[in-house]
């Protein structure tokens, strides 16, 4: 349940009240406050837990809105240079905390912030501050961003598609402003979005943080985390970014060309994964060179944790598609999953992709299965299974590749049974709620004794009609 909300003007009240009533010292008086709100189940996370008027503030304001009045102040006059320095301080004192970006926002600061970047739309050097300071305060509140702010960040990347810096400040905004927020997705892509943001990558090759920024945006938009509407298109705009953008190739060349940059690696590596929702996708990737490549990084790459998990997604991904499977377990993908697991058993999240990708390839394969399981997998899957107990996704994940494994291999059961695998299934059972279908389809599959509900007996009854 969420907390109760307070506004800040209710919350600086308090501290003032402690300090002219009861003669606190400043910082006594500050944290008097929190305590009282905090006893009182308040969510102080919107709240900047400062003494306006000290620390740097004056005027009785918190810095944030000092600094918001001089951008308006600037833009009132037009004068450039001043409005490029305000907006500069501006969006420092933003990235300070959510509870900065918040505030403003309720004094009106997009409006402003907007305003001032269309006024600078031909003033590049300093358009990009003032996109900067847009794109920061559009975090985590991407219902500020209404139909001419759209239109600004769509104008700004159509115009300045050879400027490297404004391309990743524009696109730094739409992904903040896309992210848990369906509607935006849907009217940024119908604005053609999609094709400037796959263009960004193509036509920067070399610029990391701009392939890293687009990349990230272009996820986003495959996103359904918009907790307001029933369903999303994320399906329609994964589509859309590989048939009528050339998504896939786009991201698996420019990953060849950052085989240096793991941090930039990981983030294509997380989008390729999110494109391949078709079957002929998954394809596509192998066909692209994109499996040999994947293959080839993760064995380059096997100590660094976040990319190999970022590697272990796409794999699990791309077999959905059975012949797929087939490839990726023909080019030893198998092994090197193998190997990244003991490598990183202490990794909830890669052990969880490893398993995934493993219950991928033996599903309905039973020589994928053979080749798990001399490979060692099922040894791996359960040691995961141990060291990763209050974890649910890891143990969802090794209940479904132990049936996996043996459902078309019932010869595999007393092998993996001596492995201690009833024990640490019937736990998770016991343990997870959400683990109960598919470890009950394990023991049972592996020959063990457990208990199925009947939800349906399928008698005969009178219906309403």
């Amino acid at each position: 349940m969420a907390g109760k909300r307070i506004t800040q003007e209710t919350f600086d009240d308090v501290v003032q009240e402690n300090i002219s009533e009861f003669d606190m010292e400043p910082e006594e008086a500050l944290n008097d406050a929190i305590q009282q709100f905090e006893s009182q189940g308040v969510d102080l996370n919107n709240i900047i837990r400062a003494v306006p008027g000290t620390g740097g503030e004056t005027g009785g304001q918190h810095e944030v809105l000092q600094a918001l009045h001089s951008v308006q102040q600037a833009l009132e006059r037009s004068s450039l240079d001043e409005m490029a320095e305000c907006l500069d301080t501006f969006g420092k004192l933003c990235r300070r905390d959510f509870a900065s970006r918040h505030l403003a926002a309720e004094k009106s600061a997009y409006g402003t912030v907007l305003g001032s970047c269309t006024r600078l739309l031909g003033d590049k050097p300093r358009l990009l501050i003032g996109l900067q300071a847009l794109g920061t305060l559009l975090d985590g509140q991407p219902d500020l961003l209404d139909p001419e702010g759209q239109r600004l960040l769509v104008e700004v990347l159509t115009r300045n598609s050879s400027d490297a810096n404004l391309c990743i400040a524009a696109t730094r905004a739409v992904r903040h402003a896309c992210l848990k927020h369906e509607q935006n997705r849907q009217d940024m892509v119908r604005l053609g979005v999609l094709r400037l943001l796959t263009s960004a990558i193509a036509n920067h090759v070399h610029e990391a943080d701009l392939v890293k920024e687009a990349s990230g945006a272009l996820r986003v938009m495959t996103f359904d985390d918009d907790i307001r509407v029933p369903f999303g298109r994320a399906h329609d705009h994964a589509r859309l970014i590989v048939t009528e953008n050339d998504g896939l190739k786009i991201i698996i060349e420019a990953a060849k060309g950052f085989t240096g940059n793991l941090s930039v690696l990981s983030e294509l590596c997380a989008t390729l994964g999110r494109l391949a929702v078709r079957n002929e996708f998954c394809q596509d990737v192998v066909d692209l060179g994109g499996l040999n490549f994947l293959v080839a990084l993760l064995a380059d790459c096997i100590n660094h944790r976040e990319l190999v998990r970022q590697v272990l997604g796409v794999l699990r991904n791309i077999a959905g598609n059975d012949e797929v499977k087939d490839a990726i377990v023909s080019a030893g993908g198998t092994d090197l999953i193998v190997l990244a697991m003991n490598q990183h058993l202490g990794s909830p999240q890669v052990c969880e992709q490893g398993c995934a990708a493993l219950a991928m390839f033996a599903l309905r394969k039973p020589e994928n299965a053979k080749v798990i399981m001399e490979g060692g997998g099922a040894l791996v899957a359960l040691q995961a299974m141990k060291a990763h107990a209050g974890d649910v996704s890891v143990q969802k994940q090794v209940c479904g590749l132990m049936r996996n494994m043996v459902v078309r291999n019932p010869h595999f059961c007393q092998l993996i049974l001596e492995l201690g695998a009833e024990s640490l299934i019937s736990q998770a059972l016991s343990t997870h709620e959400d683990c109960g279908d598919l470890a009950k389809a394990a023991l049972r599959d592996l020959g063990c004794k457990v208990e199925l509900r009947e939800l349906w007996t399928g008698k005969k009854g009178d219906l309403a009609r």
